[in-house]
């Protein structure tokens, strides 16, 4: 891999616009942003994950004796509100107000959280995100979403906040564990499956599974962001009517999003739930008539390349699922829709009224 390779480029929202930088060892362009807030007499603060903090030490000594700092838990669990008020109460004590700015360091849970404790603290102060994680940078960091879960579903509260900036290091991804790296590929599988055909046959031609030090990784997730991007600028706030826009994102996440609230949030990475999910909208899809020409079989070698799972680990109820699914934000008038695929790289959404065809979906990967 080429250390000095280096990518930057903007999502245009009017005056929401702002920069990606996508590199290795962005620790200095990291402090020289903070830096230059702090001589405007900027407030700066940074909540920190502490498995990143953990892992990555030298990488945040640096910024943590810049700038204040909350470390959290890492893992799911931790997006509640619980530690939403945690953040709340540590903004509040450094004193910050509406000209502050607040760094979100760690995965998609701190991205989320913290960018909503930013959306909402004085209504409204800058975020920069500093994803570490590969599902993070590929997804949760880019597109303002955040929020936090509930008993009834994931991510039923938030708020849309784009961020000032987003920096992706690529360095910080030697320290991730294989697991989380595969979770990160499901993501990138599914752009590949919404919109991006020639993604998902580049990932089903490699010879080998990707890893952190593979020569190819920048350009791959630099192309996951330009698709994101690319949505997010059509449609920022999911508003689209046209069965299309930003919640073709969304490809396998209502039976992801089911999935981990009924088997208890961190019993499954989010992209390990991702990955039974696009099997489960390739099913339903193939249900409906499309994607015919699409082998199952393609998908399922890829997400096992990956040691992703393609059915779930314990059986869970098919009424408690569906129970789960009828809480998902792209429920209408009480109504089911979901991403599914013309065929690969061509995904719109669509209402499904018979409820048995999504049962027998989920009885097709262990649910009972």
């Amino acid at each position: 891999m080429n250390q000095q390779e280096s990518s930057r480029f903007e999502v245009f929202l009017e005056e929401r616009s702002y920069p990606l930088e996508i590199g290795h060892d962005l620790k200095a362009i990291i402090l020289q942003k903070s830096d230059e807030l702090i001589e405007t007499g900027t407030k700066v603060v940074a909540v920190v994950d502490d498995g990143m903090r953990k892992a990555n030490p030298e990488f945040l000594r640096e910024i943590y004796n810049s700038i204040p700092h909350l470390s959290l838990p890492s893992g799911e669990k931790t997006k509640s509100s619980n530690h939403l008020i945690q953040i709340w109460d540590f903004l509040a004590s450094q004193k910050l107000d509406r000209s502050s700015s607040l760094f979100a360091i760690g995965g998609g849970v701190i991205g989320d959280l913290a960018g909503f404790a930013a959306a909402s603290f004085m209504r409204g102060i800058s975020l920069y995100q500093v994803p570490t994680t590969l599902l993070s940078m590929v997804d949760s960091s880019v597109g303002g979403k955040t929020g936090i879960n509930l008993k009834a579903g994931k991510n039923l509260v938030g708020s849309f906040h784009q961020p000032k900036g987003v920096f992706m290091d690529l360095k910080v991804l030697s320290t991730l564990s294989s697991r989380e790296f595969a979770a990160g590929m499901a993501e990138v599988i599914k752009y590949g499956m919404i919109g991006n055909r020639t993604l998902y046959e580049k990932i089903a031609s490699q010879t080998k599974p990707l890893s952190y030090d593979s020569p190819s990784l920048l350009k791959l997730i630099r192309t996951c962001c330009i698709e994101k991007a690319r949505l997010v600028q059509a449609d920022e706030r999911e508003m689209a009517s046209d069965g299309g826009g930003r919640a073709l994102l969304n490809l396998g996440h209502t039976f992801a999003h089911a999935i981990e609230a009924v088997a208890g949030y961190g019993d499954y990475l989010h992209g390990e739930a991702v990955s039974i999910g696009l099997l489960c909208a390739l099913r339903l899809s193939k249900s409906q008539g499309f994607c015919m020409e699409d082998p199952e079989s393609m998908l399922v070698d890829i997400l096992s390349s990956y040691g992703l799972p393609t059915a779930l680990k314990h059986s869970l109820s098919i009424s408690t699922l569906m129970e789960k699914m009828l809480s998902d934000k792209k429920v209408s008038h009480g109504k089911l829709r979901f991403v599914m695929m013309k065929e690969i790289g061509d995904a719109f959404v669509e209402e499904i009224s018979e409820v048995c065809k999504i049962e027998e979906v989920w009885a097709s990967v262990g649910a009972s």
